[in-house]
């Protein structure tokens, strides 16, 4: 059914049962799964101190989705690793568009029923609504 995963990240441990799902998916159907961080930049910023940060920043995302990647390495399944700078949402759309990703599945927090509303500027309720492929949810 799906072909193409991708799971945004942003490195941290609650993203953890996101990639669950997508490898036990992925195996499911024999999907590609894709990783992907995105470090977000600040517009305008072109000087060398900010070159030199994002670099950092790049090197130290790296190595945190080598390891998470390795976790899953007895599992008969390549999980290919994307990098990217700019701004978040964009950044996720255009690879998913792209890179011809047919399922995104991504953490997000639990609503408050009571100011549900806060919940609309968040990265993953934004890419829900303007994906062009489904969008997996998981809380």
């Amino acid at each position: 059914m799906f072909k193409h995963i991708l799971i945004p990240s942003d490195l941290t441990t609650r993203n953890r049962k996101a990639m669950d799902i997508a490898v036990n998916m992925a195996l499911e159907n024999k999907a590609a799964v894709t990783l992907l961080h995105v470090i977000e930049t600040v517009e305008g910023a072109d000087s060398d101190d900010f070159k030199k940060f994002y670099k950092q920043l790049g090197a130290r995302a790296g190595k945190i989705i080598d390891k998470l990647i390795s976790e899953y390495a007895q599992k008969d399944l390549s999980i290919e690793k994307q990098i990217i700078y700019g701004r978040r949402v964009y950044e996720i759309l255009n690879f998913a568009d792209s890179h011809k990703v047919d399922l995104i599945i991504m953490s997000s927090h639990q609503l408050d029923p009571d100011n549900a509303a806060e919940g609309w500027g968040t990265i993953s309720f934004k890419v829900g609504v303007l994906s062009h492929c489904p969008v997996m949810l998981v809380k």
